[in-house]
């Protein structure tokens, strides 16, 4: 496979063209595409791409972009976008359809900070105001796990026993507009790992049909009771994807956690994304110096990995979530996860919020010292507490 020096931007893209060009054989690809810094080279991207059977269609919103995907997987493509942002948000009635229509659509979000005020960098609240939508959710830290787990995220999204979209998370600028080494791998590669895409409940004009007609009370509770079991079964059909990866690409894709020197650690950081890279290196100089500390990366955030999670954790008396987003009056998103997860288990950990980097600010690896110096020094949990804040320089008329 060729190695490539590409922005996360070009990774995404590459991914979503080979997974839809992987799908000639059948009902080929489409993909809606509207514009929004800082996602929009990968929608370039994709338009530029020579689909063998696919459409590409430009649109005058995202909620169109959402629209034109829907009816491209209704009609039984392979359909993909990407949006950000105040984009995400215009397309929220959309992406809800596309969720309780049980359509495998991929989406990837480079998160940015939702405005006003304006702001451009990465802060991962767009992607999670859709936490309660029925759409797995995968937040991923460097180019090439964009690439490897977008194209995951087909064959997840395609599996007759989950049936539903995925947005696959990067942040925006330190991964979509930086330059890294990439594997990018052959179209053949590709069409062995994505099988032609057979949706059973495609549209067809020899047996007409309605979706999203009216429904009695129970019959929408029904519903809802079907997508909770296909959650259910997103964890044991992920590895089973990431093991097929391996198998035709010959290297692993990271999985729903990661851990780090967990084992027998006394207080452990949860991170996400590119935050998870620098809490790394941090949790590995601290272990020279004699510091039981450890680290879990967690890469599926709906449905939340809590099994897994209680048992990476299970020896820590402490730990330390690390949240570049911000729910008003209620902390970070994933620190809410998290003590959802250990309540009413059997560990009884101190668990504290730490809110860093919000609004797309820099965690630096002095920042995640001063997280572990100040959750290693406590006795009781507080109120999430921010990290690196500064006022502001001067004040805007």
């Amino acid at each position: 496979m060729a190695v490539e020096l590409v922005t996360g931007n070009h990774a995404a893209g590459y991914a979503l063209s080979a997974a839809g060009e992987a799908n000639r054989n059948a009902r080929g690809a489409v993909c809606g595409i509207y514009p929004i810094t800082p996602q929009t080279e990968i929608v370039e991207y994709v338009a530029s791409f020579p689909f063998t059977k696919g459409e590409v269609v430009p649109v005058e919103s995202e909620h169109s972009a959402m629209g034109v995907s829907i009816g491209g997987s209704l009609a039984g493509a392979r359909s993909f976008t990407a949006s950000s942002s105040n984009g995400l948000a215009y397309m929220v009635e959309n992406i809800m359809v596309a969720g309780f229509y049980r359509l495998p659509i991929v989406m990837v979000a480079v998160n940015r900070t939702l405005g006003p005020p304006w702001n451009i960098w990465a802060d991962q609240g767009d992607t999670l105001m859709l936490r309660d939508f029925p759409w797995i959710q995968l937040y991923c830290q460097d180019n090439q796990e964009v690439l490897d787990t977008t194209l995951l995220a087909f064959r997840l999204a395609e599996d007759r026993r989950i049936l539903l979209p995925v947005v696959v998370c990067m942040d925006a600028f330190i991964v979509s507009h930086t330059q890294m080494e990439t594997e990018l791998p052959p179209q053949d590669r590709v069409d062995r790992y994505l099988p032609p895409l057979d949706l059973p409940h495609r549209l067809r004009s020899e047996h007409p049909v309605t979706l999203g007609g009216l429904v009695w009370p129970n019959e929408a509770m029904f519903h809802r009771a079907e997508i909770d079991e296909a959650m259910d079964r997103v964890p044991e059909v992920f590895a089973e994807c990431q093991s097929a990866f391996s198998k035709v690409f010959g290297r692993t894709v990271d999985s729903a956690i990661e851990t780090y020197e967990t084992g027998d650690a006394e207080s452990v950081l949860i991170a996400s994304g590119t935050i998870a890279i620098t809490a790394r290196e941090v949790v590995r100089r601290r272990r020279e110096a004699g510091e039981k500390v450890g680290l879990v990366k967690i890469k599926l955030f709906r449905p939340f990995p809590e099994a897994q999670l209680r048992a990476a954790c299970r020896s820590a008396a402490r730990l330390g979530v690390l949240d570049r987003n911000y729910a008003a009056g209620a902390g970070g998103i994933f620190w809410q996860d998290t003590r959802a997860t250990f309540q009413g288990s059997a560990t009884t950990a101190l668990i504290q919020g730490y809110l860093t980097g919000v609004g797309g600010g820099d965690v630096t690896p002095a920042l995640i010292d001063a997280v572990l110096d100040d959750l290693m020094a406590r006795s009781e949990a507080s109120r999430p507490q921010w990290m690196g804040l500064e006022p502001p320089k001067e004040d805007i008329a």
